[in-house]
């Protein structure tokens, strides 16, 4: 980020000094974590990765980056999205094997929309990682509330909710302790109830992610769910969805920079007819075009990433978000596979040794790249909305 200058005026856009210690303390926690070498499932079947890396979310949270986005009375920071994606995208160069991006996202909606019996009993835990949460949100786009496959309904005035229904593909939902779970209630506003994992009537089949990961098939069979355990404000889940989106975004930007440097050193050792390759036209100029996917993915993460928090209102009023976290998908997704293609064709066969962390790179990008939705579901909903506003 850097400063320029918009309607006469000089706007900074550097980072805080307060984002800034969030990102040395982030290095210093992912500076001994080897990349994540558990082998892919496609080569080696029936092999997963058990659970998250446990020792890890521990250091996590003693260097305060799990309450990082909390504010200072449930124990946090204070910090924003800009902050959580600087983390992210460290721990994505290391394939960090942590439900971060989940729980800080979850825990957000909680802090902004949540009643106070659920902040009280949620997020203090959440702040020092003695309590997991993660949200039921990678398995569909969610842009339509009617499209959420679990129905949630009212029973009496006031009286607990009634969850029925099926969401797929709910990363870390075997470790967590509790789920967000998006429903639909029928009256136009998708609802956030916030389930405890071992609640009667919540039952977990295994799924498995393109990364290796057990992934989660919630069934709900009237499912209890106490009021003030369910957020029916408007906008919430459509926030957390976005939320969840521009974190991805941000994990993808890091993969994707530790994928090039990884390219760089390869390409810089390995010699052909006396030369190193990194100094042939040929693999310069496709190591530079994917150093301007990355740059790219980079700026419009940090517009999201700006939108979102501007979303919360200011001085200016609220600002609309759904636009500029469309088009950070959009070039995530895009650009994060063509890296991870040029590194492979670049490293040549030594690319494809399992032995070697690149593989693993490849799955992790493939799974960013559809999570909530590939480049094409966001580019549908970038048109929707550019006619239903058009430019001036």
């Amino acid at each position: 980020m850097d400063r320029v200058r918009a309607g006469g005026q000089e706007v900074d856009f550097t980072f805080t000094e307060e984002q800034q210690a969030a990102v040395e303390a982030a290095r210093a926690v992912f500076a001994d974590v080897a990349p994540d070498s558990v082998p892919s499932p496609a080569l080696t079947p029936g092999a997963v990765a058990e659970d998250f890396d446990r020792p890890l979310w521990a250091k996590l949270a003693a260097s305060d980056l799990l309450s990082l986005v909390l504010a200072e009375e449930h124990g946090g920071a204070g910090l924003d999205t800009i902050a959580l994606c600087l983390v992210l995208r460290e721990a994505a160069k290391v394939l960090a094997r942590v439900p971060l991006l989940e729980h800080c996202a979850t825990a957000m909606a909680v802090q902004a929309h949540g009643s106070p019996a659920l902040t009280a009993a949620l997020l203090p835990g959440a702040g020092r990682g003695t309590l997991v949460l993660t949200a039921a949100a990678h398995g569909r786009s969610g842009h339509d509330p009617a499209e959420l496959s679990v129905t949630a309904r009212r029973e009496g005035s006031g009286g607990d909710w009634v969850l029925d229904g099926t969401q797929t593909a709910v990363a870390w939902a075997h470790n967590a302790d509790w789920i967000a779970v998006p429903a639909h209630s029928g009256e136009g506003e998708a609802v956030l109830a916030l389930v405890p994992r071992t609640t009667g009537g919540l039952t977990l089949a295994e799924q498995y992610s393109t990364t290796g990961e057990r992934l989660a098939e919630l069934t709900l069979d009237a499912v209890r769910v106490p009021a003030a355990h369910l957020i029916d404000a408007p906008g919430a889940w459509e926030r957390l969805r976005q939320l969840l989106a521009t974190g991805t975004c941000a994990l993808a930007l890091g993969l994707g920079e530790g994928v090039l440097t990884m390219t760089s050193q390869y390409t810089s050792k390995r010699e052909q007819f006396g030369f190193p390759v990194a100094t042939f036209q040929a693999v310069a100029v496709q190591a530079a075009d994917r150093y301007i996917d990355l740059r790219a993915m980079e700026v419009t993460l940090w517009q999201a990433a700006w939108r979102l928090d501007a979303a919360t209102g200011g001085a200016g009023g609220p600002l609309p978000s759904t636009g500029d976290v469309a088009v950070a998908k959009i070039w995530a997704a895009e650009g994060v596979r063509r890296v991870v293609q040029t590194a492979h064709h670049l490293h040549g066969g030594f690319g494809a040794d399992t032995d070697y962390p690149l593989h693993r790179y490849h799955a992790w990008a493939k799974q960013l790249e559809l999570q909530l939705g590939p480049a094409a579901a966001h580019e549908e909903a970038l048109g929707d909305l550019l006619a239903a506003h058009p430019l001036a």
